[in-house]
């Protein structure tokens, strides 16, 4: 498959069956979508893998968050949550905001990439994503951003992926003004 027909067969999968991809399967992936474009190499980005009670830990750092009593439920929609964070890196050359596109670009690519590998996946935030209690559940450091989680699991038979509207290439692809 092209990576044309791969970006126009990617759909988001909100929900996934129990199947995920084993770390060893996830390996190769993560290290492809690590070549992203990453102005000076800095690789301001890392993947934080969640299986099992690492779910049950991030849905009561869920409701810690948002003041709720009852563990938050929706991390275990999928039985794979990969966690994308910015790792900001000092530099002179890359403002912090073109090393969260790299972070973002990263995750985008690994979603991608794990579509094609015949899986399920939607990327997930939430307001609560950057608050301090799921900063201390990830071990986030001083100079990382949570950016969300990739929900990952396998393509349930009989379901359809979430619709998508079809991008008007047309008018989103402007000129710069000849006057300004």
């Amino acid at each position: 498959m092209s990576a044309l027909d791969a970006v126009r067969a990617r759909q988001s999968w909100s929900e996934v069956t129990e199947q995920a991809p084993t770390r060893e399967e996830l390996l190769p992936l993560v290290a492809a979508a690590g070549r992203v474009a990453d102005h000076s190499f800095l690789q301001p980005w890392r993947l934080i893998e969640l299986r099992g009670a690492d779910r049950e830990r991030l849905g009561a750092a869920i409701a810690k968050a948002q003041g709720d009593k009852k563990p938050s439920t929706k991390p275990l929609r999928a039985s794979l949550l990969i966690a994308v964070v910015a790792s900001f890196r000092k530099s002179d050359k890359v403002p912090h905001w073109e090393q969260e596109a790299v972070a973002s670009g990263v995750a985008h690519t690994l979603s991608l990439l794990l579509d094609e590998a015949g899986w399920g996946v939607i990327w997930r935030t939430g307001s609560h994503t950057r608050t301090k209690p799921l900063r201390k559940a990830h071990g986030l450091k001083k100079n990382e951003e949570l950016l969300g989680w990739l929900y990952v699991g396998g393509k349930p038979e009989g379901k359809t992926p979430g619709r998508r509207k079809p991008i008007d290439a047309e008018s989103m692809l402007t000129r710069m003004p000849e006057s300004g």
